[in-house]
């Protein structure tokens, strides 16, 4: 990749491995509205997936598997990794290999060790390596960094996180799969997101323990997970992800010493991308309505009406590929790295350990 000094230059040419929903959702149409990039390659063996990236990406080139693409190495600056869990590791070492820089969906590995062997592999070739964490830019996580901030709600003492859907019938795919070896199930999906946000908001872990639970039959791994922090810094994080809620809890409920922040409803991002709505078209991105936003209070109930309104902040998934092109283009920091990712999967696998052994397990 030839250094560039500024996003006005030629923009990075972006191959993106997989065009599923996180490729096709997600990555793409952030890459390709993002100033400095430019999707080149997609990668996919499906045909109508083929046909997909051809009529959303016009000019995209698409490609059969990831040596196609590895063989043009040289022509790219970026891989983007959005496949199956299961071939992240592989994937990302061939593609370090091959010289290019790396992002990785969540993820990144299925143990902290490879994560780690990730992080020296492109620290040694000088490569960037980042990890797709976008819900450290949903539009509840900046509302309530901002709180924090400013010392609203004085010493945190308790973290509650949600994802919590109903989904009583199974999908099916590798997501739902029962083999270790597919990386499955809610702790490590939503888990990896809820795990991420808790570290970054909170600091270092130094106990854990978990319930992992099979509730739909015919389930093959968890899908009803309940994980409990210890941080060093004494705030408890009490993590809940479950496919299998039909009443669903507030998103973030956060109690401190002064005042706690209650927000009910999913960031609006997703649902927008899915809808094929772009970020930069004109319209107003990540903005919520005001019926969603929280509430700050003491001692008062958010479904009365108590406590004062928050506004929430806008959503801010295009942050991420803006900073990695940066990072890219002008040295600029790595949004999210592969140690910040082997720290959080040391998390989980204690939480999935514990779940097993049903103790707590000390880091």
């Amino acid at each position: 990749m030839s250094p560039t000094s500024s996003l006005s230059a030629a923009p990075l040419r972006v191959g993106l491995i997989g065009y599923g929903l996180a490729g096709s959702v997600f990555h793409a149409p952030l890459i390709s509205t993002t100033e400095g990039l430019a999707l080149d390659t997609v990668v996919t063996s499906n045909p109508e997936r083929q046909e997909q990236a051809r009529a959303e990406h016009p000019g995209v080139r698409v490609v059969a598997t990831p040596d196609d693409l590895l063989a043009r190495a040289a022509d790219l600056d970026l891989v983007v990794i959005a496949s199956p869990n299961k071939t992240h590791v592989p994937l990302a070492t061939a593609a370090l290999k091959a010289g290019l820089p790396v992002v990785v969906d969540k993820p990144i590995a299925g143990t902290s060790a490879e994560a780690r062997e990730l992080a020296v592999l492109a620290e040694e070739r000088g490569l960037l390596l980042s990890v797709f964490q976008n819900r450290r830019w949903d539009n509840d996580f900046l509302t309530l960094r901002g709180l924090l901030a400013k010392g609203e709600l004085g010493d945190v003492w308790r973290f509650e996180s949600r994802f919590e859907r109903w989904r009583p019938q199974l999908k099916g795919g590798w997501r739902e799969s029962g083999d270790p070896t597919e990386i499955g199930g809610l702790l490590y999906d939503l888990g990896s997101h809820l795990v991420d946000q808790a570290l970054v908001l909170f600091g270092p872990v130094t106990q854990v323990y978990a319930e992992a639970v099979v509730r739909r039959a015919g389930a093959e791994t968890d899908d009803d997970t309940f994980i409990a922090l210890t941080h060093a810094n004494g705030v408890r994080s009490h993590l809940y992800a479950s496919a299998t809620t039909a009443q669903l809890g507030p998103r973030f409920r956060v109690l401190g010493s002064k005042a706690g922040y209650v927000k009910y409803g999913l960031d609006p991002q997703e649902a927008a991308l899915r809808e094929g709505v772009r970020p930069g078209t004109g319209t107003a991105w990540g903005v919520e309505p005001e019926s969603l936003w929280g509430r700050v209070g003491s001692g008062e109930s958010p479904l009365t009406g108590g406590g004062r309104v928050e506004p929430t902040l806008p959503g801010d998934y295009p942050a991420y590929y803006a900073a990695v092109a940066e990072a890219l283009l002008n040295g600029g920091p790595n949004p999210v790295t592969a140690l910040e990712a082997a720290t959080a999967l040391d998390v989980l696998e204690a939480a999935r350990r514990s779940a097993h052994d049903g103790v707590a397990v000390k880091l």
